[in-house]
């Protein structure tokens, strides 16, 4: 017989509970009391540093951001379901996902004007959510959705930075 223990409602596992809370609130600091999306995206600038220093491939960035992309559409399933709550302002996985996808675009650049771009865009086009990213936010209810909005909107951020690198038109 196959035991869901994520389903019981009444969850005993603390540790579990504190493991998905700081795996979807990036370490806690979804829980900044204003503007948390924008102090999560914040905090995956030295992320993006790290990872920069480390002088990981393209490759291990994609991989790296796949593997949390996976992670966080199933953990915030499982703890939505659980709180009874859908795209809570805490959960800021997704701007990081979204901060490491429009980095991609320019990767492996982290010039000044580079990642304040990256976060300048990326911030605009998450906030404004142009269609499709407005019917996930708006529209579905689940995991996938509370995440995948702000991957939509990574791609519009990253194409337009992608744009001026291109064009030169930043120096």
């Amino acid at each position: 017989m196959k035991v869901n223990l994520y389903r019981v409602k009444d969850q005993k596992n603390a540790a579990t509970r504190f493991i998905n809370h700081t795996f979807l609130s990036f370490f806690g600091t979804g829980y900044a009391p204003k503007a948390p999306g924008t102090v999560g995206s914040l905090a995956t600038i030295p992320l993006i540093y790290a990872l920069s220093y480390l002088q990981i491939s393209f490759i291990t960035l994609v991989i790296l951001t796949s593997v949390i992309f996976i992670l966080a559409c199933l953990v915030a399933d499982i703890v939505q379901k659980q709180e009874q709550v859908f795209d809570p302002g805490w959960i800021v996985i997704d701007e990081v996902i979204g901060m490491l996808i429009t980095w991609m675009f320019v990767f492996p650049k982290v010039d000044l004007v580079n990642i304040l771009l990256v976060f300048g865009l990326f911030r605009v086009f998450d906030i404004v959510k142009i269609w499709p990213a407005s019917y996930f936010d708006k529209q579905m209810k689940n995991g996938f959705a509370t995440i995948f909005d702000d991957v939509l909107s990574a791609f519009y951020a990253g194409f337009f930075l992608w744009l001026l690198n291109y064009f030169h038109w930043i120096k």
